[in-house]
């Protein structure tokens, strides 16, 4: 298996041992890390849940974009939240992001997130080559 990491000053750079995203074997799958809502050029979290969800996503389009692909070739996301009751508000903002078909998903609830976040989501893509 060959492995490409995928990074850009686009998305937040990674405050852990991980890459934004790597790419493997053929370059078809791509797996993107968690992001939170840090802006990329403060590397500061933004203030409240509406600009949090924005800003994951603008952060997972950043790194979708620098592997080659957008977020509509996303096909599993999972989503944690700190607070389940923002999940409609997930979905809201989501639709305006994505097109259909939507991406296969699974919203978490969890305790806490890195840096106080609360929101955070990864995902997987396949590039159609």
């Amino acid at each position: 298996m060959s492995k490409q990491i995928i990074q850009t000053q686009q998305a937040p750079e990674a405050i852990g041992t991980y890459s934004q995203a790597v790419k493997v074997s053929g370059g078809e799958t791509v797996y993107l890390s968690g992001q939170i809502g840090l802006d990329a050029s403060t590397m500061q979290m933004v203030n409240g849940i509406d600009a949090q969800i924005q800003q994951v996503f603008l952060n997972l389009k950043a790194v979708a974009t620098a592997s080659g692909g957008s977020l509509n070739d996303i096909v599993k996301l999972n989503i944690f939240l700190t607070d389940l009751d923002h999940f409609a508000l997930v979905n809201e903002i989501m639709a305006t992001y994505f097109d259909q078909p939507y991406p296969a998903r699974a919203a978490i609830g969890v305790m806490a997130l890195p840096r106080g976040a609360l929101v955070e989501m990864d995902a997987v893509m396949v590039i159609q080559g």
